[in-house]
């Protein structure tokens, strides 16, 4: 999973996000940017019952935050939605390279871009693909 960071790149850079079931996302800066939410219609929970791990299913939770607008959340793709988004930004732009290389020192995502190949490294997939995104949406 990319890095909040990076996530707010991509928002920053103009990413829209439409929600969807089974979205992970972060509630920045409430003191909660180390945890990572997912949207779901069913809040299942990992417990302790008579010292077995259950998962737990719950109806409803209680928490302080009952909403959030999602403009105040980030969202944090996956690797294949990161792929979808970069796939389609270059076919708007009538560009059809795209390239993923790995090894031992991480990979390389490469796009082609005005005849030129543009080579974006990162030690994971997602984070490749993100900053070639990112490249795309702030041109």
């Amino acid at each position: 999973m990319i890095s909040l960071q990076l996530a707010r790149q991509l928002k920053d850079a103009g990413l829209q996000w439409q929600p969807a079931m089974n979205d992970f996302f972060a509630i920045p800066d409430r003191g909660l940017d180390e945890h990572v939410f997912v949207i779901s219609d069913m809040l299942a929970t990992l417990e302790t019952l008579q010292g077995q791990e259950v998962v737990a299913f719950q109806g409803a939770s209680e928490w302080a935050l009952d909403d959030l607008a999602t403009g105040e959340l980030i969202w944090l793709p996956r690797e294949d939605q990161i792929r979808q988004l970069l796939e389609a930004a270059l076919l708007e732009r009538g560009l059809l390279a795209l390239h993923m290389e790995s090894d031992l020192e991480g990979c390389r995502c490469t796009i082609r871009y005005r005849n030129q190949p543009l080579t974006f490294r990162a030690r994971q997939a997602d984070e490749a693909y993100a900053a070639a995104l990112i490249h795309l949406l702030e041109l």
